[in-house]
């Protein structure tokens, strides 16, 4: 009888495939709750500048097909979003169905915060249900491989400068309700300490963290937001920004448009050469960490030898 394969399940946001999707998938991003349909065109519009879809679902499918090819057979990989297709909860159904019993869970996000992780955390204990047992990734911002490919990155991206003296550094993330600061939140923690790790690294001295697409309610965001520091950085005399999303290893909206279009403009506006490093998407090296997470998963919960 064939040894019993244990599922890896890679968990990203979602994004529609087609601007007709964007109105149902903001619906459920809203909870059931309708979209007023201003800000319905607003980002059908932010998605028509992008290829008119989210690139997130062919991109994480690739990331699943490279992590496949490094576990080997002991190992079947998954993909679910939270927001979209293929829904968490339909691909735990295919798991079971595949007669899998214990699924790893990674969320393609580095940095925890029980805002984001936590409610992946919260959609696949709902799926597994019991019939399946999990092993939750909740923080890898800290690996080592990932550090190390993140500073390659800042490399290749300082070459795009005339010059990398004088170039100012920002790290970002996704902004999230300041609330989760009081409430003790492991997150800007987490993304201070990435950060921090990766200028050691560069052995940087003009550097800062900063955040970046803050949602629209009305209660404070995370900050500083980095086009506020990008035209303060102008009015201090700076030329170069280098932006390095360290909370995002995929290209999605939140790349392709708030940084490559949205930020890219209020840089030209104030004189600003702005770059930023490259996603991950599907490098061979995210494949590698993301194959060491799963194991040292499954070992800690005894499903290795």
């Amino acid at each position: 009888m064939a040894a019993e394969r244990t599922a890896v399940l890679l968990m990203a946001y979602g994004g529609p495939d087609s601007l007709a999707d964007v109105e149902p998938y903001l619906l459920d991003v809203r909870g059931g709750r309708a979209t007023p349909k201003e800000i319905v065109e607003e980002v059908r519009a932010r998605y028509a500048r992008i290829g008119g879809k989210s690139p997130l679902r062919r991109l994480t499918e690739a990331q699943a097909a490279r992590l496949a090819s490094e576990l080997g057979p002991a190992y079947r990989v998954y993909v679910g979003m939270r927001h979209w297709h293929p829904y968490i909860r339909d691909t735990v159904e295919r798991i079971v169905a595949d007669g899998s019993k214990r699924v790893v869970a990674i969320v393609m996000a580095p940095h925890y915060s029980a805002l984001s992780v936590g409610v992946y955390e919260k959609k696949l204990l709902e799926a597994a249900a019991g019939r399946v047992e999990t092993a939750l990734v909740r923080s890898w911002g800290m690996q080592p491989l990932l550090l190390e490919t993140l500073s390659e990155r800042m490399v290749q991206a300082l070459q795009h400068f005339p010059s990398p003296r004088g170039v100012r550094v920002i790290f970002t993330a996704h902004s999230l309700p300041q609330r989760i600061a009081a409430a003790g939140d492991p997150y800007p923690e987490e993304l201070a300490q990435t950060a921090e790790s990766l200028a050691k690294r560069r052995g940087l001295t003009g550097w800062e963290l900063a955040y970046q697409s803050a949602g629209k309610s009305p209660e404070p965001w995370l900050g500083p937001d980095v086009g506020d520091r990008v035209r303060d950085l102008a009015l201090q005399g700076v030329k170069g920004v280098l932006v390095v999303p360290i909370g995002f290893v995929c290209d999605h909206v939140e790349i392709l448009f708030d940084l490559d279009v949205e930020l890219q403009a209020i840089a030209r506006g104030v004189g600003v050469q702005l770059e930023r490093t490259a996603s991950l998407n599907d490098d061979p090296a995210l494949a590698r960490l993301l194959a060491d997470l799963a194991r040292t998963a499954a070992r800690e919960r005894g499903w290795l030898a």
